[in-house]
This record gives structure tokens, C-alpha cells and sequence, in this order.
């Protein structure tokens, strides 16, 4: 595709994730994008704010046993399992070709212990063309019983901390849903030097075949993700965003700019497009299209009037309890 970067507009899109600047707010999420290759015939890559890769471990990963993909309805659960080359093999053979772009390259990183993380981003600090670092802490910590690095404010903490003192690439911490209070989480990672949170990760879920009286995936439970969470993920941006003072990135459902909208009129300063690239590889393009639209529509000439621009009286304070 031939590349747009040289195009000009009169829209100010420009938003700034701790000390990395993206020409817009619309990035791509982790395992749904590839390495960014994958996706380059049917998107340019140079339009984009930000390309978050494929998951990376310290060393090559299998993944689970298939099947590993459901599709459930408004959405799908995935049990990949983290599928990945390496971290090593990722700078060596992928990052020639993102390097190519004019595009910040995001690594999103897990383990399965904080030294595993802390390795990780020692090894991808030095790599040229590397942006920033988004750290997953939804993955089972071996040594704690295979609890959630996220799960726990003091040990996601320590994660962040590891991590920071290990590079000055700027730190995105990807906050799980699967939790209680996840403000908690997030004033903790904040407290342990991350420069932005990105949530949510995958809803826990399962789906079972009636017939066979077994489970679809060979993992018996996998991440929901799709429009289905939207609403999930829209709560606890606004949420969090009202809880820290560092930038929140939204993902979750962003199917249309409508969609994105939503998440940057709650209070995210960028979104990560994720499922929805299955269902249209070139989904990206129309909403960074369909935001430039509604920002001339509405005489909008500055992105950072649209973030945290919602809207609520006193009285219409959020609460969990009130329905049915």
C-alpha cells in the first residue's frame, strides 16, 4: 500500500503516552495485529499511532493445544496461550521490517516470573526501533501458585518496578479486568513508576459443547474479547481514569470510530483496536478516518478537546447496584 505519511490535515490528532508523542490515538492490541507484517497489505501502517506486537517471552512459546479459538456471541474466547518467537528472534527477524515505517512500535511483554519480565526488557531496551514497552500482567506468576501478576496490587507493583529500573523506553502497564477493585491496581502500578496504564485484557471465560458435554477450547477457559466487553472496559477507563493522573489507554470491543470516541470521551488519551482486525484487517484505517470526520463535523480542532470530555451531573455518580 502506498504509504500516507506526507498526507496533511488540518486536525491536530497528536496525543502523548509519558515521553513517546503519536501523530493519533489509534493504536493497534497485542496478539491481534501480528508483528505488524501481517497486516501491512490492508492497512498503512504509517497512518497508525502506534503498532503493539504479538506477546513476547523470553523464549520461543508453543501455546496451547487446539482448539484454541471460539467465536461466542457479540465477540470470541481465545486461549492461544501467548503463542510468540521470542523476544530475541522478534528483534532480529521482525523489527527490520517495522523499522521501515514511520510508526512507534509498542512491545508488549509477559513472563512467568519478575525476573523473566525484568530479562525481557533488559534485552529489548538496547533493540533499535523499539517505542515503548507495554507490560502484560495477566500471566499466572509460576512462583505464587500461578495467581495473576495483576491480581495483587504489591506484586503487580513489584513487576513495574523491576521493569522501570530497566529501561527509560516509556512503561504501559496492561491492567486485567479479572479483579475486584481495578483502581486499586492501577494506583499501584502508578505508584511503582509506570508512565500509562492500557486496559482491558481479556474477561475469563468458557464456552461448553451441549452434544459432547465437553468444553470448545482444549484450555477449558479462555479471554473473552469483541464488542461484547465494550461496556466492561468503557466502566473501568472511566474509572481509572479518574483515579490516576497518568494517561489511560482504552481497549475493548472497538469495533467502529464511534466506538473509540466513546473510550476518548471517558477519558482515554489513546485506544487499541483489537478483535475487530480478524473481522476486518483494514478496520483501523476507518477509524482514524471516521474520528477526523466527527472532529470536522463537530468543529473539534484538537483531539485533546475530545479526551475526558464526558459529561455527568453530581447526581449521576456510577453505581454498580442500581438496575434490576
Amino acid at each position: 500500500m502506498e504509504s500516507d505519511k506526507n498526507r496533511i490535515s488540518p486536525l491536530e490528532l497528536r496525543v502523548r503516552i509519558g515521553g513517546l508523542e503519536l501523530k493519533n490515538p489509534v493504536m493497534t492490541a497485542s496478539g491481534t495485529f501480528g508483528y505488524g507484517e501481517e497486516f501491512s497489505p490492508f492497512c498503512d501502517l504509517n497512518r497508525l499511532g502506534a503498532v503493539v506486537v504479538k506477546g513476547l517471552s523470553l523464549e520461543p512459546r508453543a501455546g496451547n493445544p487446539l482448539p484454541r479459538i471460539m467465536e461466542t456471541p457479540c465477540g470470541m474466547l481465545n486461549a492461544i496461550g501467548l503463542q510468540n518467537i521470542g523476544v530475541r528472534a522478534f528483534i532480529a527477524d521482525k523489527m527490520p521490517f517495522l523499522r521501515q515505517f514511520d510508526v512507534a512500535v509498542i512491545a508488549n511483554i509477559f513472563g512467568e516470573t519478575v525476573d523473566e519480565y525484568r530479562r525481557i526488557t533488559e534485552i529489548l531496551s538496547g533493540a533499535e526501533g523499539v517505542d515503548g514497552i507495554e507490560v502484560n500482567i495477566s500471566c499466572p506468576n509460576v512462583k505464587k501458585g500461578g495467581i495473576a501478576f495483576g491480581a495483587n496490587p504489591d506484586v503487580a507493583a513489584d513487576v513495574t518496578k523491576k521493569v522501570r529500573a530497566e529501561t527509560d523506553l516509556p512503561v504501559i502497564v496492561k491492567l486485567t479486568p479479572n479483579v475486584t477493585d481495578i483502581t486499586e491496581i492501577a494506583l499501584a502500578v502508578e505508584a511503582a513508576g509506570a508512565d500509562a496504564v492500557s486496559l482491558i485484557n481479556t474477561l475469563t471465560g468458557m464456552s461448553v459443547d451441549i452434544e459432547r458435554r465437553r468444553p470448545h477450547l482444549a484450555n477449558i477457559t479462555g479471554g473473552l474479547s469483541g464488542p461484547a466487553v465494550k461496556p466492561v472496559a468503557l466502566r473501568m477507563v472511566w474509572q481509572v481514569f479518574q483515579s490516576v493522573k497518568i494517561p489511560v489507554i482504552g481497549i475493548g470491543g472497538i469495533a467502529t470510530a464511534a466506538d473509540a470516541l466513546e473510550f476518548l470521551i471517558t477519558g482515554a488519551r489513546a485506544v487499541e483496536i483489537g478483535t475487530a482486525n480478524f473481522t476486518n484487517p483494514a478496520v483501523t484505517m476507518g477509524i482514524l478516518d471516521g474520528i477526523e470526520e466527527f472532529m470536522i463535523r463537530h468543529g473539534i480542532g484538537r483531539i485533546d478537546e475530545l479526551i475526558g470530555s464526558l459529561k455527568t451531573d453530581p447526581q449521576q455518580r456510577g453505581n454498580e447496584d442500581a438496575g434490576y
